[in-house]
């Protein structure tokens, strides 16, 4: 005799429910995070999809002779909101990978459900598995494709929090060895002093190459960051210039001179555009948004330039 496989398909259409849940809130704190209006509005529509599909499973539930669980949901969110709280304090690909995580297991258990449906005749619930399986790989491959831009170096789809830059932050200090010459630093520190006062009191502080990049930066306007890497690189301190003009070009103040695009400030939107779509080095298409976000704003640009990197992080992580 065939096993009763209902029980059984109850309780994973129960955990869905509940999991998709926290599915809708996690797609609602990312969209204040969105970096262009199209992912923003891709965000607020998948919210909205979550929202149809909480519906569809717990109708489903309903139609096998069973009851939606009500408080889970409810505990849930709860757990969805100090989840967001907590991930304030974590490195942005952490929360990312997290989120990540949970799609994984909305889309694993949904072949399972699929599965119990089909072992049990119930069409309806096949088709609904079916549903829930395309929607959790698209997202899957999307949330792939985000990280690989993180790895990548950006522009992701989405923006760190303040906290979570900060957090990244101090991970990559506490992580990445200092290989910068010493030597380097005080030739550098020596001439930045006769030839910027402004950088002075900040370089006589401290000789260490790791302090001085990160002081510098902290402290000095994009004059004075200029004039750091142009000293650091003329005397020798490559790793220092290096980290200089990695945290000029993020923060957008990157001379037209130095854009990977030439007579960049000349060309139109269409134009940019296709220029943008010739980058083939993730962090020149970093530099071309910051500058973009910093100076001109134009939203067709950096959305042509969002895409162009997910190209690119597609094809690293082979999605």
């Amino acid at each position: 005799m065939t096993e009763n496989r209902t029980p059984a398909l109850l309780t994973q259409l129960r955990t869905l429910h509940e999991l998709t849940h926290a599915e809708t809130q996690v797609a609602e704190t990312r969209v204040a995070q969105a970096r262009t209006e199209a992912v923003r509005k891709e965000l607020t529509e998948n919210a909205e999809n979550c929202r149809i599909r909480a519906v569809a499973i717990e109708e489903a539930i309903r139609d096998l002779g069973g009851l939606p669980d009500v408080v889970g949901p409810f505990i849930g969110r709860a757990a969805i909101m100090v989840k967001t709280l907590t991930e304030q304090a974590q490195p942005f690909d952490e929360a990312l990978l997290s989120d990540l995580a949970l799609e994984h297991q909305l889309l694993d258990r949904a072949r399972y459900v699929k599965a119990l449906a089909t072992a049990g005749g119930h069409k309806s619930i096949v088709s609904l598995a079916d549903r829930l399986i395309t929607a959790h790989t698209a997202t899957v491959e999307w949330l792939t494709t985000v990280i690989a831009e993180e790895a990548l170096g950006g522009p992701a789809a989405l923006r760190r929090t303040p906290l979570q830059a900060a957090a990244g932050a101090a991970v990559r200090l506490v992580n990445t060895p200092v290989t910068w010459s010493a030597r380097s630093i005080d030739r550098a520190i020596d001439v930045a002093r006769s030839t910027r006062p402004r950088i002075e009191s900040l370089l006589s502080r401290g000789a260490h190459a790791g302090d001085v990049a990160a002081k510098t930066i902290g402290a000095s306007r994009d004059a004075a960051l200029e004039t750091a890497e142009r000293v650091s690189r003329r005397e020798g301190a490559d790793g220092t210039a290096d980290a200089l003009h990695k945290a000029r070009s993020a923060s957008g103040v990157l001379t037209e001179e130095e854009l990977p695009i030439r007579n960049y400030d000349d060309l139109t939107v269409p134009k940019a555009v296709a220029a943008v779509k010739e980058l083939t080095e993730p962090a020149d298409i970093r530099a071309i948004v910051a500058y973009e976000e910093a100076h001109k704003a134009r939203h067709g640009v950096i959305s042509a330039a969002q895409t162009r990197l997910a190209a690119i992080a597609q094809e690293v992580v082979g999605v």
